[in-house]
This record gives C-alpha cells, sequence and structure tokens, in this order.
C-alpha cells in the first residue's frame, strides 16, 4: 500500500513525499476475527438445539403425564379440557359404530333404534307435495287407491312405515276429502296404518300458481339444464309463498313439541325451512333438494334467488345428490347472499346459525317389499310374453319414467329405431316396452312431448312392423308398482336415458327386482 504525504511550509506545498506500507497483518486480523465469530455463532447454535431438545422432551413428558392422568379421571389442567371433550367424542362415535355393527344391513328396527338415539325419538314429520297414498273416485264411482309414479315416495315411504310420525302433503285425489277426518288427517298405509298422513287443501288457483307454475315452469327447467326455457310470473312466486306459509303451519300444528325432526322436502318448498324456523326455532330442519343443483350463472336467472337461498338456509342440513350439486350451492350463496361460507367444514353461518351442506346420494328400501310381493321371474316373464305376444326367445327391453322431457324417452326411441337399422337380424326377436306415467300434461311443453313420443313410435312401428309383431310398444298410463316390477322381471334389459337427473331410482329398482341377479341396466 503506498500513502502520498504532500510537504508544506509557510503555506507553500514544496513537494511530496512517497511512503510505502505493508498493511497484510491487517488482513490476518481480519481472518482471525471472522473465524471466531463463525466458531462462536456454532457453539451458540449447538447449544440452542440442545437446550431446545431437552425443554421439548421435557414437555412432552409433562404433557403425557397430564393427558393420562386427565382420561384417567383425575383432574387436569383446564387448557386440555377441549382436548378431553374431542377425545371423549370420538370414543363415543366408535362406540356407537360398533354398536351398529356396521357390516349388517339397516333394517326397520335398526332404523328405530338409530332415531332414537341420534335424534331423541321416533316420531318425524315429512313434508312434502307429492302425498304416498291418492284416494281416486273412479268412474264407476268407487274409490280406489293408487301409488303415485315417485321417486321421492319410493325412497321415503318405507322410512315413515318403520319409524311412524306425520307425512304432510298436498291433498291432490279426487276422493282425498272423503277419506280423511276434518282436519285432513288419516293413518296409513291401508291395513297396516303405521303412520299418519296429514293432507293439505289448496285452491285451484294456488295448485295453478305454486305446482304448476312456479314450481314445475320455473324452478324444475332452471335446475334440469335440459334446454326448456324457464318461465317466473310474479302472480305465481305470490302463490308459492303463501303455499309454503300454508304447509309451515300445518307442521307447527302436527310438531306436538317445540324441538321436532322435520324432513323437508324437494324444490316444492325451498322457502319453508326459513318458515318453520321462525315458528319453532329449536327443530331440527333437514332438508333434501331431489333434483340438481345448476351453477351460479343459470340460478342467476330466477328473480327471487336471494329469497329461496334464505329460505333453504333455515336448515340444520342441506342435502343434495352429488358433491357437485353442494359446490354448486354454495357458489350460489356467496355470489347473491352476505353470508360467511366455511368451505373447509361446507357450512354457511347466516343470521346467528349454521347450515351443513352434504351429499347424500338416496337410495331404495332394501329388501323392496314389491319385490317380494311380485311373481317370481319365470313366472312374470311368462305372464309378460303372452300379453305382448311374443314367443320364449325373444328379448325384451323396458323403459319406466314419468313422460318428462328431462328423461330422454324420444332419444331412446330413436335408439331403437337405430338399433334395427343396423342389425335387422333382431327384427321379430326384440320388443320395446315403453311405461310412460302421463305427467303435467296441463303444460304445453309437455302435451308436445307426448306427441313427438308418439309420433316416432308410430313411424318406427310402421317402418320395421312384422305381421302381429312391432318392434315398439308405449303404454301411456299409470302402473302400479307391483305391474312395475312384473315388467322389470321379465326384462332382459332396462334402459334408463335421461338426460339431467338428480339420482334416478328405476335404475336401483330394477337391480333390487331381479334376485335372480339377471339381466342388463342399460345407463
Amino acid at each position: 500500500h503506498v500513502t502520498v504525504v504532500p510537504l508544506v511550509a509557510d503555506g507553500r506545498v514544496l513537494g511530496t513525499v512517497s511512503l510505502a506500507h505493508d498493511l497484510s497483518f491487517v488482513g490476518r486480523r481480519v481472518d482471525a476475527i471472522r473465524g471466531l465469530l463463525l466458531a462462536a455463532f456454532g457453539v451458540l447454535a449447538v447449544v440452542a438445539s440442545i437446550f431446545t431438545l431437552l425443554v421439548t422432551r421435557l414437555s412432552w413428558r409433562s404433557w403425557n403425564r397430564e393427558l393420562r392422568s386427565m382420561l384417567l379421571g383425575a383432574s387436569g389442567r383446564p387448557e386440555f379440557a377441549p382436548l378431553l371433550r374431542d377425545v371423549q367424542d370420538l370414543v363415543r362415535q366408535l362406540n356407537e359404530e360398533v354398536r351398529e355393527e356396521p357390516g349388517t344391513a339397516w333394517d326397520p328396527a335398526r332404523l328405530r333404534d338409530a332415531l332414537h338415539r341420534h335424534l331423541q325419538g321416533e316420531r318425524v314429520i315429512i313434508v312434502a307435495n307429492r302425498e304416498p297414498y291418492i284416494h281416486h273416485r273412479t268412474e264407476s264411482g268407487a274409490i280406489e287407491v293408487r301409488h303415485p309414479a315417485s321417486g321421492l315416495v319410493t325412497a321415503l315411504e318405507p322410512v315413515m312405515r318403520a319409524c311412524s310420525g306425520v307425512w304432510v302433503a298436498h291433498g291432490s285425489g279426487s276422493a282425498d276429502r272423503e277419506t280423511a277426518d276434518p282436519e285432513g288427517r288419516l293413518r296409513v298405509p291401508p291395513g297396516e296404518e303405521s303412520y299418519t298422513l296429514r293432507r293439505v287443501w289448496l285452491s285451484q288457483a294456488q295448485e295453478q300458481g305454486y305446482y304448476y307454475g312456479f314450481s314445475n315452469e320455473g324452478l324444475w327447467p332452471l335446475c334440469h339444464v335440459a334446454h326448456t326455457r324457464p318461465i317466473f310470473r310474479s302472480a305465481d312466486w305470490d302463490h308459492y309463498r303463501a303455499v309454503n306459509e300454508a304447509f309451515a303451519q300445518a307442521v307447527a300444528e302436527e310438531a306436538g313439541q317445540d324441538d321436532p325432526v322435520v324432513l323437508v322436502q324437494d324444490y316444492h318448498f325451498a322457502l319453508l325451512p326459513r318458515l318453520i324456523r321462525r315458528r319453532l326455532p329449536r327443530a331440527t330442519v333437514l332438508t333434501f333438494w331431489h333434483i340438481p343443483w345448476p351453477n351460479a350463472e343459470r340460478v342467476a336467472i330466477c328473480p327471487w334467488k336471494a329469497e329461496l337461498l334464505d329460505g333453504l338456509l333455515g336448515s340444520s342440513i342441506l342435502g343434495f345428490h352429488t358433491q357437485l350439486h353442494c359446490n354448486n350451492f354454495l357458489e350460489s350463496v356467496d355470489r347473491y347472499l352476505e353470508a360467511r361460507i366455511d368451505r373447509e367444514a361446507f357450512a354457511v353461518h347466516c343470521e346467528g346459525r349454521s347450515t351443513l351442506v352434504r351429499p347424500y346420494p338416496i337410495s331404495i328400501e332394501w329388501p323392496n317389499h314389491w319385490a317380494s310381493e311380485a311373481p317370481p321371474v319365470a313366472e312374470a316373464r311368462r305372464a309378460v310374453f303372452a300379453e305382448l305376444g311374443l314367443p320364449p326367445a325373444a328379448r325384451l327391453g323396458v323403459g319406466v319414467d314419468r313422460l318428462d322431457y328431462t328423461k330422454g324417452i324420444e332419444e331412446r326411441l330413436l335408439a331403437v329405431e337405430r338399433l334395427f337399422e343396423r342389425h335387422p337380424d333382431l327384427l321379430g326377436g326384440f320388443v320395446f316396452v315403453q311405461l310412460a306415467a302421463p305427467s303435467r300434461s296441463a303444460f304445453d311443453d309437455y302435451r308436445a312431448l307426448d306427441t313427438r313420443v308418439t309420433a316416432i313410435a308410430e313411424r318406427v312401428n310402421a317402418r320395421f312392423r312384422r305381421g302381429h309383431w312391432c318392434p315398439i310398444v308405449l303404454r301411456r298410463s299409470h302402473h302400479e308398482p307391483l305391474d312395475v316390477f312384473r315388467y322389470y322381471r321379465a326384462a332382459d334389459l332396462c334402459y334408463v336415458s335421461s338426460l339431467h337427473d338428480g339420482m334416478n331410482l328405476v335404475a336401483k329398482e330394477f337391480v333390487s327386482a331381479r334376485d335372480d341377479e339377471r339381466g342388463v341396466l342399460l345407463l
């Protein structure tokens, strides 16, 4: 290192002197200091690690000691109390699962026991638009009992037979008033009388606006993405609100206590959970939406979307068929309501209460009591083949649906036509029977569907008919469950071709009907 020093005298610079210095010793000292610092930090890190390890081990031993003493019944520190409650809940849950024997089938006795233990009672209230038994006056003047073509009734009626309670429904049969008491009550099923049916009477204007209008011209096509335009009218909405209020009042009258268990069913009663909650704040309200729930953009079509969402959030638990429908519902709430959504727990917190949103793929009664009453497979096949004039070696396909545009009946019959185009060797050897229960015939869309389905069947039959044999048998009438099960048992295949559905129970009924484990379910 060289330093230049000026020589100054009397304020004048006389010259400069260059001084050479060896500063290498400074670098050596810096390196030495750096090494000492690194060594000191290393020692400090080791000491800190050892100290942390010792503290952790001591704390772990203390934590385990406290936990053991607490679980054995000794009093522990208060901060352990929440953990103790969680452990106790887990133990109770495991004990219940062991007691319920999950490997065994559900039966009425097990269902009653579960209801008693988990819901503190056996009496429940089901609210549905459709009643499980309809009293109809025939042309001869006699009164007959009809079983509606309804997946909802198929799924829930066995629960009521097992657990008693009350089924609240719209009394729609022509002889319903004559067979009920002045309050609209009667015991069902006929001859068994295991639960109460409470009928709610509606005026023609209410039925037109609430059921045919808002529910089935508005909500049904809104939720089923089947290319039918939803129609919403203010007058229909007014009737929908009024009918939901009427059913809420009926539930309050049937409850008999301030904390009943109420099962609200389907899109006819989106406002009902909140209305029940206002009348019976302590009620357990379990709502199930039996049709798809669309995405939030499609929900926006409905002018009263916020009211519908708020009504459903009066539920303790809100059920849908699939996780996708749950996701769509939460997205709709997030977009159109002021509410806090817990996406981890799948819950919505609104107005100081929480609603759990869960998927529940709906099922059917097993063993199916209709299957047990139907004739054996061989006998059913002989009888149905004789009715249709088919030789024993022929093949039989069956479709069972309400005559609804969501069921894909037109596409199904066109598929039968295509079958014979590609396999003419099947002509005379295969018949497809479509059991189509008339539905909502007051609507133009449904009447047009009936006309189109009839036209397709007639055209295909005219094209491929061979003598007395025709490829499609279209039966547009109500069929009782026993008759439907005869066709299930006689068929070689059952064809389910819904364009969009909630949970189609025909598929499950067909499987349950085949105790011979034969036949093909085509989805």
